[in-house]
């Protein structure tokens, strides 16, 4: 067995980790090396205090970054143990993670690491095409191996139902204009290496539409290009709401959306109905299903597209100071 990680350990997986989705693209993560150990940390400079008070999104946006880590170090051959919430007194250290004993990748595994540059937010509409049974079966399987559960919103007035409470919570947040001008702040219309590029906000909404979209500042739609009228809606949870569940619920979302995209699906996150207390509560009740629900996706089949920017690799690792 492996005594520690290495720096180029780190720096490679590090490569992977910075792939995970996160609000506004806001990246909100750091990694470093300490005692042998990989610890993901939370990064303090890049919370959204208007989107997100709590820091529920920075704990889901770290927890998807620790699953990717922690496949770039199984398909490396270096499996990790993960201790989530390591230092009771150092909060923002999200996890450690310490050698294991090696082994050869699963090919399950193989695949989903091989999905981690795919993977991208679809905002566009989708194709009216079903997701067959076994892609859903898939999905909800996924969820489950990370101890968390996904619930399918099957059925014109289920569906229906889920775009009243959505909508709403989207009211809701619009009407807060530190809301709206935070989310501003991180539409980017020149190259940046984070944020929303204002291409890949997805079109404009309009009054039509089922479900909700942010306003990252995309185009107009052309005609006929409305978003589908009867969209696979899935509800990721948990079986709580603690920190701890938070950053389990971004590993299960990030193992979540890389089966998608090795499925060959498009994905789009909707956390309206999350951000808003009052509407969280509504659609866990509407679910019937014990815990908390943490984040909300829209899958489909959907037209080619491309990953937003990230920060470079070194712009997020803490890595040890050598004396001389």
């Amino acid at each position: 067995m492996e005594t520690g990680f290495t720096v180029e350990q780190l720096r490679a997986a590090a490569v992977d980790a910075v792939r995970a989705p996160s609000l506004h693209n806001t990246q909100p993560w750091r990694f470093r090396l300490r005692d042998g150990g990989i610890e993901v940390l939370v990064d303090p400079d890049r919370r959204l205090p208007a989107t997100d008070p709590t820091g529920w999104g920075v704990r889901i946006a770290c927890g998807a970054a620790l699953f990717n880590l922690r496949l770039a170090l199984a398909v490396a051959g270096t499996p990790a143990t993960v201790r989530l919430r390591p230092h009771p007194a150092e909060p923002d250290v999200v996890a450690r993670l310490v050698p294991d004993v090696p082994r050869r990748p699963a090919p399950a595994e193989q695949a989903l690491h091989a999905a981690i540059p795919r993977r991208f937010s679809n905002r566009a509409p989708f194709w009216p095409d079903p997701v067959p049974a076994d892609a859903r079966w898939r999905l909800t399987e996924a969820a489950r191996a990370e101890q968390c559960w996904l619930e399918l919103v099957v059925g014109v007035s289920a569906v229906n139902a889920f775009g009243e409470i959505a909508r709403s919570a989207h009211r809701v947040l619009e009407r807060s204009p530190e809301y709206r001008a935070e989310r501003q702040e991180w539409v980017r219309t020149a190259p940046a290496r984070d944020g929303i590029p204002a291409a890949s906000g997805g079109p404009q909404g309009e009054p039509q539409d089922l479900l909700p979209s942010r306003g990252f500042g995309g185009l107009d739609r052309a005609p006929g290009r409305d978003f589908e009228p009867e969209p696979l809606v899935a509800v990721l949870g948990s079986p709580g709401n603690t920190a701890v569940d938070q950053f389990v619920a971004g590993q299960a979302l990030q193992r979540v959306l890389l089966t998608a995209t090795d499925s060959g699906l498009a994905a789009s996150l909707l956390s309206q109905p999350i951000e808003v207390p009052s509407a969280r509560d509504q659609l866990r009740l509407s679910l019937g299903r014990f815990g908390t629900p943490q984040m909300v996706l829209r899958v489909g089949y959907g037209q080619p597209g491309w990953p937003t920017p990230r920060r470079d690799v070194d712009e997020v690792l803490d890595l040890p100071v050598v004396r001389s």
